[in-house]
């Protein structure tokens, strides 16, 4: 099962999506604890509450809980897969209402819930990613449910719908939620960036820094695992440059040439070097070409020459020839002072 976790500061715009999905007959309401009725009536039952928290900007709660592909529950089920979520993630005293949609070919339900409670607490967000991860878990097991591979999932950016998607089909963790594993472990086992590329380079992970060419400084950096090249902002802030040097020990000067060679191996191994063989390749066919279009240009013209020979068109250029090239010159030669000696008698 995959938990995707929205926190937003608009009740009317998230019951409004789920009231269409129930307007269209691919949803309908499962379980709530406010009036359900028109969708502005809703939001002011939700508003009246967050109130009791009139600074808080993000009050609204948004999750959806999925289902793999093979897995099916009740709707009672579902009720109570959805309520023991709540309550894990520490909504045991809130407003909330829950949809289930049909629209997709797995099964899943929605649950708005409102993050302040009717006695005016808050419920708190720190690392509800972390906590969500380790509760599916705990109640995939509880509602016999198949789950991903028995691995520590540590989300830190949200996954999009299509990576919930190939999840769902495959039974695989996410490849950025797999990659965001592998480089909390490599950054927490380095003291220092030489460490911190040999970690990588155990897990299979290519970094690739990227270098301002007017001062030199590493600006950010991209990761490629399994085919795939994802920049670190991408899979969180925890993971953009300038948070991983907060975390190990960088010194630009000490650390450029390291930083450099490891470019310079990634853009081998990405593809340059076959590249460049195959520009080699096609150098050499070229000069093998060039080198028998010569003779072949030669037989050519040879033997355009006989068949023009053949019909009488040109004069045969062999040594027995009076007319070769040499007599030819000499006669030139002779016209011209014949031509230059009538000038001079013409001029007398």
């Amino acid at each position: 099962m995959i938990a995707k976790q929205i926190k937003g500061k608009d009740f009317y715009g998230v019951l409004a999506y789920n009231e269409k999905k129930v307007e269209q007959g691919v949803g309908y309401v499962l379980d709530t604890n406010i009036s359900y009725g028109k969708t502005v009536d809703m939001t002011q039952e939700f508003n009246i509450v967050r109130q009791l928290r009139p600074r808080l900007g993000k009050a609204v709660y948004h999750v959806s809980l999925n289902l793999p592909y093979e897995d099916t529950l009740t709707d009672k089920k579902f009720v109570a897969l959805g309520n023991d979520y709540l309550k894990g993630m520490g909504f045991d005293d809130n407003q909330y209402i829950m949809y289930r949609h049909s629209d997709q070919e797995h099964e899943h339900i929605h649950i708005i819930a409102n993050r302040v409670k009717f006695s005016g607490e808050l419920v708190s967000d720190s690392k509800d990613y972390e906590r969500s991860e380790r509760l599916v878990r705990k109640l995939e097991l509880k509602y016999g449910l198949s789950h991903l591979e028995n691995i520590q999932l540590t989300r830190k950016a949200s996954i999009t719908h299509q990576e919930i998607q190939k999840a769902l089909r495959t039974g695989e963790a996410p490849i950025k939620l797999m990659l965001q594993q592998y480089l909390e472990s490599a950054i927490s086992n380095s003291k220092n960036i030489t460490d911190f590329i040999t970690e990588l380079s155990k897990r299979k992970i290519s970094p690739k820094f990227n270098i301002s060419k007017s001062t030199g400084r590493v600006t950010g950096i991209s990761f490629k695992y399994d085919g795939i090249i994802y920049k670190g902002s991408t899979l969180g802030r925890k993971y953009s440059w300038n948070n991983i040097i907060k975390r190990i020990d960088y010194e630009q000067d000490r650390d450029r040439r390291i930083i450099l060679e490891t470019n310079i191996s990634e853009r081998r191994t990405g593809g340059a070097f076959e590249e460049n063989s195959r520009t080699a390749r096609g150098t050499k066919e070229k000069t093998k070409l060039a080198a028998r279009l010569p003779d072949q240009t030669f037989e050519q013209s040879k033997s355009n020459m006989e068949k023009a020979q053949s019909v009488g068109l040109i004069p045969s250029t062999t040594d027995d020839s009076p007319w070769n090239a040499f007599t030819l010159e000499l006669d030139d030669k002779k016209r011209f002072k014949k031509k230059k000696r009538k000038r001079k008698h013409s001029r007398l």
